[in-house]
């Protein structure tokens, strides 16, 4: 590798890894306050989004989409069983993964927080708002996630896509929802 590349790929990791570190202050934060009503941590947040987008998961698949030690998945998830959120089972076919399932209450409980979730309590927004009122929409972040294809594979961007093709279909039978109970409320009025 000649100085100039070396130097180019030095300032490029330099770049990546401050406002990687300055835009993971931010999300931590913003995620605790979110969570923090329901006495969740982040790494039990995020393996209840999960197991609801995978609607039940191995512990590898926790793992791995959570990007976290298979350890932490299963410690956590352990701590989610206790409380009632999901529970542990093995498969007849597969006896060497376990897996997990949300139960009522913790798919009640995903649903809750989504439905709760504050727009403007959130520092990334806030952040990413001057480039909404530009250009109309958030920034689409196309080159970061060709970059985390690239480290974690099409496997990961597959469920990434999933779960938020998710949220929009509970966004959008949620508001057709509250529009039908408006109409009825209003019928009921008149």
């Amino acid at each position: 590798m000649d100085k100039n590349a070396k130097l180019e790929a030095l300032l490029f990791t330099q770049k990546i890894s401050q406002l990687g570190k300055a835009l993971w202050k931010a999300i931590e934060k913003d995620w605790q306050q979110w969570i923090k009503p329901y006495d969740l941590n982040i790494n039990e947040h995020h393996i209840l989004w999960i197991a609801y987008h995978l609607h039940g998961a191995s512990i590898s698949d926790i793992a791995k989409f959570g990007v976290m030690h298979v350890s932490t998945a299963f410690n956590f998830s352990k701590k989610l069983e206790e409380r009632g959120y999901l529970t542990f089972s093995k498969k007849v076919e597969d006896k060497r993964n376990t897996y997990i399932q949300l139960t009522e209450k913790g798919e009640k409980l995903v649903i809750d927080l989504l439905e709760h979730f504050e727009p403007s309590k959130h520092t990334i927004l806030q952040g990413a708002s001057p480039l909404k009122d530009i250009y109309g929409k958030y920034p689409d972040i196309l080159e970061l996630m060709a970059m985390v294809r690239n480290i974690y594979g099409d496997d990961f961007m597959d469920i990434f896509q999933k779960m938020y093709s998710d949220i929009e279909k509970i966004n959008l039978s949620k508001l057709e929802e509250d529009k039908k109970q408006e109409d009825s409320t209003e019928r009921e009025v008149v």
